[in-house]
């Protein structure tokens, strides 16, 4: 797009199929180089990858040139292929449906591009559910509490 000048920072959080602790370090890293693949083969800009056995962080820069939805919609069914085409897990593994996705000015990223780092640290004091939780409500998201976490039946 010509003359199309953009500065889009994005931080996608997406949690495991009922929060399940499936990501396994022994492969996780490998599950990130991945998803960075795809993020990247759709032009956009991976700045810091990192989570959980349960959830993953993604900040990146995002070109107008794609929807979120369609973009996290392709990372989460190709990576969860990916997975199951390694057999990593016993059974069937896939991401639950959804995500969240807040955005950020480049003054913010430092901090953010830490705090994604060092997941391991935080996560001994916080659990993924009250980081949502929180997520959700520093950035004045509506939700119902009852359905954020529902699980698929």
């Amino acid at each position: 797009m010509a003359n199309t000048h953009t500065q889009i920072h994005i931080q996608t959080v997406f949690a495991v199929q009922d929060k399940q602790s499936l990501i396994k370090s022994e492969w996780k890293n490998e599950l990130y180089k991945y998803i960075s693949g795809i993020i990247q083969n759709n032009n956009h800009k991976v700045l810091q990858i990192n989570g959980m056995s349960d959830h993953i962080h993604i900040l990146f820069g995002m070109r107008p040139t794609q929807s979120l939805s369609d973009l996290m919609k392709q990372v989460k069914q190709d990576s969860s292929k990916w997975v199951n085409s390694r057999g990593f897990v016993n059974g069937k593994f896939s991401w639950q449906a959804g995500f969240g996705a807040f955005s950020y000015s480049r003054s913010e990223l430092a901090p953010v591009i830490n705090y994604i780092k060092n997941q391991e640290q935080d996560h001994k004091a916080v659990t993924f559910q009250d980081e949502y939780l929180k997520f959700l409500k520093e950035f004045h998201i509506e939700f119902d509490e009852r359905y954020v976490f529902k699980p698929v039946l």
